[in-house]
């Protein structure tokens, strides 16, 4: 009994660690967003703002045009979101309860592109979207980001845990395959989609360098690109970054919070079938 004791003390001393760790930088950067730049700059640092400066929120939106940067971030990560879930859910769908030749070959061929860095691609990539005269729209930052591997593993994952007798009983009662899937598959898999919803979210929330070499003008700027444009060649207005950063960061932090359970579940669900 002591020994449990001693145990659960120690994973949760490691956990708090953690926690300090983690949210350390988080603290940091909400605190230099309220500092002055001086202050921001000066050797040895300060902890707390010696005068808060709430207008570093309000230079934000007065610099860059934070407002279109947020619109267009919103419009990608809300649109990537809405045709992935469907279109890997289609594809999850299939690889799980469809039996077709060469169905596994197939899924691993498709699992082998989450082995393939964006960075190795990002060139022929850049060239089809040339092609299609898509540089600098919302095309090029949405299209691509329609389809994932990652989401078709985790849905296939999910979907096969469902009870195979399901489909059989709609089938039997004149259900088609796309109706066993929309009416059977995906209610029964809402822990699943919010989970993939949640990772596509953030992904496209964060991406910076597909937004960076897609898009020339201010108008097609995400946040990732935007708040990079406080960063100068010699200097950089840290008070206005962490500004920008933190505004970034509040609404992906709500989403997770209030989707934190969903997102439990639909991970541990979809692990643990084969």
């Amino acid at each position: 009994m002591k020994l449990k004791i001693k145990y659960k003390i120690l994973v949760h001393t490691l956990l708090i660690i953690g926690a300090i760790v983690m949210i350390i930088p988080f603290l940091w950067m909400i605190l230099t967003s309220f500092k002055a730049f001086v202050e921001a700059m000066q050797v040895p640092p300060t902890i707390l703002p010696k005068e808060w400066q709430f207008a570093n929120y309000l230079k934000v939106f007065e610099k860059v045009d934070f407002l279109r940067y947020y619109k267009n971030t919103i419009i990608v990560a809300v649109t990537r979101t809405t045709f992935q879930l469907f279109l890997s859910s289609l594809s999850a769908y299939a690889f799980a309860r469809l039996k077709f030749p060469g169905k596994n070959i197939i899924f691993i061929i498709l699992l082998s592109v989450l082995m393939v860095p964006l960075q190795v691609i990002i060139i022929p990539n850049y060239a089809i979207m040339a092609k299609l005269g898509w540089i600098d729209t919302l095309y090029a930052l949405i299209v691509p980001g329609t389809f994932s591997a990652f989401g078709v593993f985790l849905l296939r994952q999910f979907f096969m845990g469902l009870p195979s007798e399901l489909d059989e009983a709609a089938i039997i009662d004149g259900c088609s395959y796309f109706g066993v899937y929309w009416r059977i598959i995906l209610p029964n898999s809402i822990p699943a989609l919010t989970a993939l919803s949640i990772f596509t979210i953030l992904n496209s929330w964060n991406d910076f360098l597909w937004p960076l070499v897609m898009t020339n003008s201010a108008q097609m700027r995400v946040l990732s690109v935007g708040i990079a444009s406080f960063q100068g060649q010699y200097s950089t207005d840290y008070p206005l970054l962490m500004a920008g950063s933190v505004l970034s960061t509040l609404p992906m932090l709500i989403m997770f919070i209030a989707l934190q359970k969903h997102l439990i579940a639909g991970i541990s669900l979809s692990g643990v079938r084969k």
